[in-house]
């Protein structure tokens, strides 16, 4: 089969496409054959290799595992004898969960997974593409929202950074939960995101939301363009920031100081501040896949790829300014 695999960390041009068995699978495995997939940020780290601490995981002083891509849509090939929930031929979609994220492969024609990790059958109302642009950013906004956040019917939510992959999903999502929600975004997605639920938007070009005086019971912050003296001022006085994402400076330990700094900093202030990290599980997938199918939910895809340039559409997400997901098809 054909999938992208690199045998050394770097730039997207260590990439490649490549011929190599299909993965086999085990007893309570499900082999689906991919159709569609998409990238997310930690595909970009784990190619560089960077921050270094990430070679613990995925290995020193070379890539233990070669292949890329966590999120999927495709159709079932082969089941194995102990499975139960699935059959040949029903369209699935889901990927590995970041806690295997290791082992991810979804950049190739075939892939592997466990009948009872993150893998659900696709929702009717999706294509293949839009059901791969949902798991690990759909999740990852799911979670903030609703185990962070504790977001409520009312709540006033502000999502910064609402235009990029979790971010278009948060605004929905906190929209299904009856929230009125802000996006920040820039002048060219504006209408995006009123168009996908939004109440409010700022352009970040024209206005800094946290000087305006609004204040906000919830910010999901995707960008990370503030600092926390500032993100204060837009927060409620019993408000909650729940930092998803935002740049990543520095290649050792820096990357990693927001998960002890934050909470540090909730000891000394009435707002609660909570770092993120989503866990994949096929559960919030299901979740998931009851707001798609009743309308509350839908992937933004903003560019799609062939799976032979891989290298081209992790080079776009690594420039920071994508809109919604970007897809791979295979």
């Amino acid at each position: 089969m054909k999938a992208i695999r690199f045998h050394r960390y770097g730039p997207p041009d260590v990439l490649a496409l490549e011929d190599v068995d299909p993965p086999v699978a085990g007893d309570d495995d499900v082999l689906v054959r991919v159709r569609a997939a998409s990238v997310n940020p930690l595909d970009v780290h784990v190619m560089r290799g960077t921050p270094y601490l990430l070679r613990m995981m995925f290995g020193l002083p070379r890539p233990k595992s070669n292949g890329l891509g966590g999120d999927m849509a495709g159709r079932v090939e082969a089941v194995g004898k102990n499975v139960t929930r699935f059959r040949p031929g029903d369209e699935v979609y889901g990927g590995r969960g970041l806690a295997a994220a290791e082992r991810c492969s979804a950049f190739a024609e075939y892939a592997a997974f466990h009948q009872d990790g993150m893998l659900r059958r696709k929702p009717v109302n999706l294509t293949f593409e839009e059901a791969a642009a949902v798991p690990v950013a759909a999740i990852t906004a799911l979670q903030a929202l609703r185990d962070k956040g504790r977001v409520q019917a009312g709540h006033r939510v502000l999502v910064n950074g609402a235009a990029g992959g979790v971010g278009t999903f948060a605004v929905q999502i906190a929209k299904a939960y009856g929230a009125e929600v802000t996006g920040v975004c820039s002048t060219g997605n504006v209408h995006l995101i009123r168009s996908i639920g939004a109440d409010h938007v700022v352009d970040y070009t024209r206005e800094d939301f946290t000087r305006v005086g609004r204040r906000y019971d919830l910010i999901v912050d995707n960008a990370g363009n503030h600092p926390l003296t500032a993100i204060r001022r837009a927060l409620a006085p019993k408000g909650v920031l729940v930092a998803v994402g935002g740049p990543v400076k520095g290649r050792w330990i820096r990357p990693f100081l927001g998960q002890v700094k934050l909470p540090a900093y909730s000891l000394v202030v009435s707002q609660a501040m909570r770092p993120m990290l989503a866990r994949g599980n096929g559960d919030d997938l299901a979740v998931l896949t009851g707001l798609i199918e009743a309308g509350k939910v839908t992937p933004v895809v903003g560019r799609t790829y062939p799976l032979s340039a891989v290298p081209d559409a992790i080079r776009h997400l690594a420039e920071g300014h994508a809109r919604g997901k970007v897809v791979i098809t295979v």
